[in-house]
């Protein structure tokens, strides 16, 4: 590239935000928000383990109850799974090996590309159904530390599973990668 085309190519206009761009940008910022109360939750429970139980029993007061530290970390590791397998798949940042594919002819390979994402939209649609069913099953009981109804911890494939399908669909049915060309392994994002 020459400087000329360099110059030219940097006073373009940013290119507008996809759809999918937009899509994937709510779970991604819940995804962070989940990252950010695990962590939370990780050093709170570390610092009431080992620095407040010590203290307490040091000064003989009673002891601090952080059970539930436990609990907010399950819920949290939970949704992040779910909503991260997700965002995974409508990123393509799931590993690909091809051994076979990248030697048939092109229509052949849009016709696996499509029936593989459509394969994995299934996946995520059973996994929304039993979401949804164990959400409905377990919504009259509640955990033991912080007595939230358990339905919110099976709500997590639910949502999960309806992001696999939405971005699944849109991957069967966008125009495949430029990678059918390769050796046969492609790395995350080369879908």
């Amino acid at each position: 590239m020459t400087a000329n085309e360099a110059a030219a190519a940097s006073d373009l206009p940013a290119a507008p935000w996809r759809v999918r761009d937009v899509v994937l940008l709510l779970p991604k910022i819940v995804l962070t928000g989940l990252l950010i109360l695990a962590i939370g939750d990780l050093i709170v429970g570390v610092f009431l383990r080992y620095v407040m139980v010590p203290v307490t029993d040091w000064l003989d007061l009673d002891p601090i109850n952080f059970f539930w530290v436990e609990e907010v970390g399950e819920y949290a590791l939970a949704w992040m799974t779910m909503i991260g397998a997700g965002i995974a798949i409508g990123e393509r940042a799931h590993f690909t090996l091809r051994v076979l594919t990248h030697r048939l002819p092109m229509p052949a390979q849009r016709a696996i590309h499509v029936a593989t994402h459509l394969l994995i939209a299934g996946f995520g649609g059973l996994a929304a159904w039993y979401g949804v069913k164990l959400a409905m099953v377990n919504s009259l009981l509640t955990s033991p530390a912080l007595e939230l109804n358990l339905a919110w911890l099976y709500a997590a494939p639910a949502v999960g599973g309806a992001l696999i399908v939405l971005y699944g669909l849109a991957a069967a049915f966008a125009p495949p990668p430029d990678v059918f060309h390769g050796s046969g392994v492609a790395a995350a994002g080369n879908d």
